[in-house]
């Protein structure tokens, strides 16, 4: 059998693997409820105060938020389902295997795909929902999906990173739930800078949620998006791409070691 055919059955069946198992644990449907769930706990209590403020529109507001934190819990799985391979010594015995020291990865990263699309998916009904309406035509709209999704793929790589690096499940949670909670709730994506103490505000304006909350909203708008805006989104990127590169070169040393 040729090399690459055999490589691409690998990948085939790692990835079918790995949906199976994102099946069977129960985690498309997490996808499906948890931006739900967020954008009712958050809408229906602070909708009636928000909405006070001059010409806001807390649906509308709300939003990029919800896409992003959709983001994060795959994320979350991707590092738990890392460090699941590595406690469980899956990932030494496909070292062993005539198997390219890539597939793995490529194939959770498959995985991780899939989930983030329905996680988008349903952000997004959720976000109809509550109110949210596209404001940026059809080229501003593709932006908007495609700026999560790009975010969604580089923390899956970090979060996968951290698994190889943690190698318990143990460990990857607490590494990861404790910044994604801070980062989430002190940035501008479920109350305007304005809102926020003045000792805080510079730390809630600045963090990359906010900044990537504030892209998604200039794509959802009818002004051309500027590169001030969308420059700090692109520097925090390309950061998360370097750290996720550390983070699984680390891990997989520490395997071979």
């Amino acid at each position: 059998m040729p090399a690459g055919v055999r490589t691409a059955r690998q990948w085939w069946t790692l990835t079918s693997r790995g949906l199976l198992k994102v099946l069977r644990n129960g985690e498309f449907l997490f996808a499906f409820i948890a931006p739900a769930f967020l954008a009712v706990c958050f809408y229906l209590p602070l909708r009636k105060v928000m909405d006070l403020a001059p010409g806001m529109d807390y649906g509308q507001f709300l939003m990029p938020i919800i896409l992003l934190q959709a983001m994060s819990f795959t994320a979350t799985s991707a590092a738990m389902r890392s460090a699941f391979d590595v406690s469980r010594g899956i990932n030494t015995r496909f070292r062993v295997l005539p198997m390219a020291g890539w597939v793995p990865l490529s194939a959770r990263l498959a995985t991780n795909v899939v989930l983030l699309l329905v996680s988008l998916f349903c952000g997004a009904v959720a976000s109809v929902v509550i109110g949210w309406r596209p404001d940026g035509g059809v080229g501003g709209t593709v932006l908007l999906f495609a700026i999560p999704l790009a975010i969604g793929v580089l923390l899956a790589l970090v979060a996968d990173g951290v698994g190889l690096v943690a190698g318990t499940p143990e460990a990857t949670s607490q590494m990861l739930g404790l910044p994604t909670m801070i980062l989430g709730m002190v940035s501008t994506g479920f109350v305007p800078e304005e809102r926020f103490p003045d000792w805080i505000r510079g730390f809630a304006r600045n963090q990359p949620i906010s900044q990537f909350v504030e892209v998604m909203r200039a794509a959802d708008s009818s002004d051309p998006m500027t590169w001030s805006v969308a420059a700090p989104t692109v520097y925090w990127c390309l950061g998360l791409a370097a750290l996720a590169a550390y983070l699984i070169v680390s891990g997989s040393r520490k395997a071979r070691a």
